[in-house]
């Protein structure tokens, strides 16, 4: 029986409580949190479907690629809840975001709830009271195309990482994995890193000077730039070989060496003529950047708040769910006519009626494919609340990128910046030696005065650091063509050229889009995969491949080439978006990337004639004729054949293994660092003594975990079977090249007895672990402050620490390191020292530090970045306790076609009527055999 009221379905929590507020009575609103199905794991599946044509990927690639969804196992609560809620609704209204994602997650539901009621779709871009009175007015029919292109999306990547993703760990790594976008955004930053690598610096000179009128006063600095009419050379003419680019070469650019600038540094002093050749004045305009789309907010909150991408879009969702922003995923830059209206009108309020232009501006987006109908990311209303109304409603990280839009937003209506840029160019004569006639040496310095600020009374766009010469802007008196300076303070400076700069975040999200790849709201997710999977690692804000990305890389580059090719994969998003418009079919297009077709093999062609894969050689990377670097099993390590290596049964050289420091960027392991490190390590172990209390000699070693003691067996000795020779690692501060006996054997000889508990009559050892150093008394453990702590502590200082509460001593210790407040909780962050390694804390929440980074090198940016991870990902979930296989269900695998679809019908899987009979029969057949069991034991009691 039908109730009285509108369920509403919107996804998350937030969002069904500021909406509910507008709605009012009448509407129930309940959060989906996001999907409530996806794709089955292929290991989950009915024991039937197996071994059918669903087996590998839960997609049925011989049917139309229909997909065989199943209720996430953490959402089957929030189902029961929906339905519960459904029994009491006279109308569904799905009211999930308005893009693909949003358009899937609300077919989803009606999949899964199969209302019997009418259902209505809501969209709205911002969620303000109007905009939510506006959409109740206009509901729609679901979008099938979108959900289509979503459900497109979700297919490709399942069949891409499920056929991918084994070749690496056969070849690779296991636990690795391969994508459509991440290998694509991978292999960017490898790229880059490669041309680092193959960077060789060039060394220029130029030279500077002070010059001032004739007053003595205003003095300014102007740096040479000509001689005898010949340009000198900067660091952008340089190629990365080293060498200057050929078009500069051909204009005749002059690269100037030292020994030159330093002869003319000495000719140029005190009673040295100078004089104006000539004063250039040109009008100088900015025009202000358009509002942010998804992609330019992260890459400016990037640059200017040093947020991660993932945290960018986390405070932005939580202010669009709040109902201070629009919605936050978008690719236009385009205001609505009340946006403008609000903009102008804050513009003329704050800076002044001449800062805002006649007409109002329009932004066109440049983004290949944009493709959702949203206007760009601004503050949500018809009149925007300043950033001042906000403060203290906010937390800080939402407040500083709610102020960056508003900024944004309302600078995006006002007037261009003018003014005026003055070029002066000051000729000296110069004798140089050697020279017949004396040499024209011109300097120039160039200065830029803002008239009228405009604009950038509210805002002033980053940028993003770039290779070359910086701008001069000096300031500059008033000068005529013609008039004599004086000249002091010449100096030559040597400069180096840079290699190209790594990626930041920003600059690779910035990449990505120019290259079409991905889509804006994407971005984070790609920037936030590479990195957990251990691809790219931050180094402040620069973005590092690891050795293992370079095997990976070259792995698919070899073998899958097109998969990783910049344009296959744009131009795959390209006809993602053709389905989206309904232009593609669906199936049609799945097949020719799946099975190919005359001009492409597709993925399936590729995978079954791969070949033989040379797992060592994709492994391999020559540093020089004697080094290489290998990704092993237990991380990167430098294979060295020299003199000091063995000779093998065959006669070839046995290389031998040398290790990495940690941190060691790939651009930064020239052959001359390898051979460093090659040189020093030893390469033989160093026989320490012999064991005391044993006899057996002791030695050190490196080994693949770092450095140990070890005892070794006698000649012709053999341990009973289980047992090893007795082995310790060395303690942080100690070097095995210098470790004496009596330290081997203390470590040998560990766990040491520290004295006996007169209470518990327990003995309390100390020791080290997989989690460091501790104490052990019985079952009970307490954690050491340091290793050394290990030889020196005492058995009253052992009593003491077992006294406080197990993690109150570890609580109590000062923080390794201490930064500035976090941006969400306002509270200070520290790194500590935790139970399974350090950490960083801000009070509330617990970041583990990931392998990979050291204490040392965490910043302020890296710690609240680690907590804005462990945030996004929410509290673990407990296991759930394990239970009886229930008897495998049997239901249909596939969808409706894609022209039912189209009717707006909602779609069902096909049942098979046979198979539904047998299974209700067995149902029966089980449900009366349990009642005869009861009623037997019920009979026997």
């Amino acid at each position: 029986m039908s109730g009285t009221k509108k369920l509403v379905i919107v996804e998350s929590p937030t969002k069904a409580k500021t909406i509910g507020g507008y709605l009012g009575d009448g509407y129930e609103v309940i959060a989906s949190v996001g999907h409530v199905r996806d794709l089955a794991e292929p290991s989950a599946l009915p024991a039937d479907l197996k071994k059918g044509a669903f087996g590998k990927f839960a997609v049925d690639v011989e049917n139309g690629f229909a997909p065989y969804y199943v209720v996430n196992d953490n959402k089957k609560k929030t189902v029961a809840e929906l339905k519960r809620a459904l029994k009491g609704a006279d109308e569904v209204w799905l009211a999930t975001d308005e893009d693909r994602e949003g358009e899937a997650i609300a077919w989803h539901l009606l999949e899964v709830l199969k209302p019997k009621v009418p259902v209505r779709r809501m969209v709205f871009h911002e969620i303000t009271k109007e905009a939510i009175e506006q959409a109740k007015a206009n509901t729609r029919d679901l979008d099938i195309a979108l959900v289509d292109a979503q459900e497109t999306r979700r297919i490709l990547d399942r069949l891409y990482g499920y056929d991918i993703s084994p070749v690496l760990w056969r070849k690779v790594a296991p636990k690795l994995s391969a994508g459509r976008v991440q290998s694509a955004a991978t292999r960017l930053v490898v790229d880059r890193e490669r041309e680092r690598q193959a960077f060789n610096a060039a060394e220029y000179w130029d030279l500077t000077a002070i010059f001032s009128p004739a007053a003595g006063e205003n003095a300014f600095e102007a740096r040479l730039v000509r001689l005898d009419q010949q340009r000198l050379a900067t660091g952008g003419d340089f190629g990365d070989d080293g060498a200057l680019k050929e078009k500069s070469a051909k204009a005749g650019v002059l690269a100037l060496g030292e020994d030159r600038a330093r002869a003319i540094e000495s000719l140029i002093g005190a009673g040295v003529a100078a004089k104006v050749l000539s004063v250039e004045t040109k009008p100088h305009t900015r025009r202000p950047a358009a509002p942010f789309t998804t992609s330019t907010l992260q890459q400016e909150a990037s640059r200017k708040l040093r947020y991660s991408s993932r945290q960018t879009m986390s405070f932005a969702q939580s202010l669009y769910e709040n109902g201070h922003i629009t919605y936050m995923r978008t690719d236009s830059p385009t205001l609505s006519k009340q946006a403008v209206a609000a903009a102008r009108s804050q513009a003329a309020e704050l800076y002044g009626a001449e800062t805002v232009p006649e007409k109002p501006r329009v932004y066109t987006g440049k983004s290949k494919g944009a493709q959702e109908a949203h206007e760009a990311i601004r503050p949500a209303g018809d009149v925007f609340q300043r950033p001042s109304e906000l403060r203290g409603k906010l937390n800080q990280g939402e407040f500083a990128l709610y102020e960056l839009i508003w900024k944004r937003t309302v600078a995006s209506q006002m007037s261009d910046a003018k003014g005026s840029t003055d070029t002066v160019t000051i000729g000296i004569d110069v004798q140089e030696a050697e020279r017949p006639a004396p040499t024209a040496a011109e300097f120039t310095a160039s200065g830029t005065v803002i008239t009228f600020p405009g604009f950038l009374l509210a805002y002033e766009e980053g940028r993003d650091e770039k290779r070359g010469d910086k701008e001069q802007n000096v300031t500059l008196p008033q000068l005529a063509s013609g008039e004599k300076l004086g000249v002091t303070n010449p100096e030559a400076k040597g400069h180096e050229t840079s290699p190209p700069p790594r990626y930041t975040e920003a600059s690779l999200t910035k990449r990505l889009e120019e290259l079409g790849i991905g889509r804006p709201s994407t971005y984070a997710a790609i920037i936030s995969t590479i990195m957990d999977r251990g691809y790219v690692a931050k180094k402040g804000q620069a973005l590092v491949p690891s050795w293992i990305a370079f095997s990976v890389v070259r792995l698919l580059e070899e073998h899958f080439n097109a998969l990783v090719d910049y344009d296959f994969t744009a131009e795959m998003e390209s006809d993602l978006d053709r389905i989206a418009a309904g232009e593609t079919d669906r199936g049609t297009w799945l097949g020719e990337f799946y099975f190919g077709t005359d001009n492409h093999p597709g993925l399936r062609g590729v995978v079954d004639n791969l070949g033989e894969i040379d797992a060592r050689a994709i492994n391999t990377i020559r540093i020089d004729d004697s080094i290489n670097l290998r990704n092993g099993k237990y991380g990167p390590y430098l294979e060295v054949f020299d003199e000091k290596s063995e000779v093998g049964e065959d006669g070839a050289l046995k290389p031998r293994s040398v290790n990495i420091p940690d941190g060691l960027a790939p651009d930064e392991l020239t052959a001359e660092r390898a051979r460093e490190l090659a040189a020093a390590e030893p390469a033989e172990d160093r026989v320490v003594g012999i064991h005391p209390g044993t006899g057996k000699s002791i030695v050190s070693k490196n080994g693949r975990f770092g450095p140990y003691v070890t005892e070794l067996l006698a000649e012709g000795e053999e341990l009973p079977k289980g047992q090893k020779p007795r082995t310790a690692s060395l303690f942080k501060t100690m070097d095995p090249a210098t470790i004496d006996l009596d330290t081997a054997v203390a470590l040998l000889d560990l766990p040491r007895v520290v004295g006996v508990d007169p209470e518990s009559n327990a003995e309390i050892t100390a020791q080290n672990g997989r989690y460091g150093p501790y104490l052990k008394k019985g079952t009970d453990t307490r954690s050491l402050p340091s290793e050394d702590a290990i030889f020196t502590i005492d058995l009253a200082g052992a009593q003491e620490l077992f006294a406080q509460p197990k993690y109150g001593a570890r609580k109590a210790a000062s923080a390794l390191k201490e930064f500035d407040a976090d941006p969400v909780s306002g509270k200070p962050v520290r790194v500590r020292d935790g139970r399974f390694g350090p950490y960083v804390t801000d009070g509330e929440t617990n970041a583990t530090i990931p392998r990979g980074d050291s204490v040392e090198d965490i910043t302020f940016e890296r710690a609240i970045e680690l907590l804005a991870i462990k945030r996004a990902k929410g509290p673990a979930k407990k296991k759930a306790p394990a239970k009886k296989k229930a008897p495998a269900k049997k239901p249909a695998a596939k969808k409706t076609s894609a022209a039912a679809k189209k009717t707006g019908a909602a779609a069902k899987k096909t049942v098979d009527p046979a198979r539904s009979a047998a299974a209700k029969k067995a149902a029966a057949t089980r449900a009366a055999n349990a009642a005869a069991k009861k009623a037997a034991a019920e009979a026997a009691g």
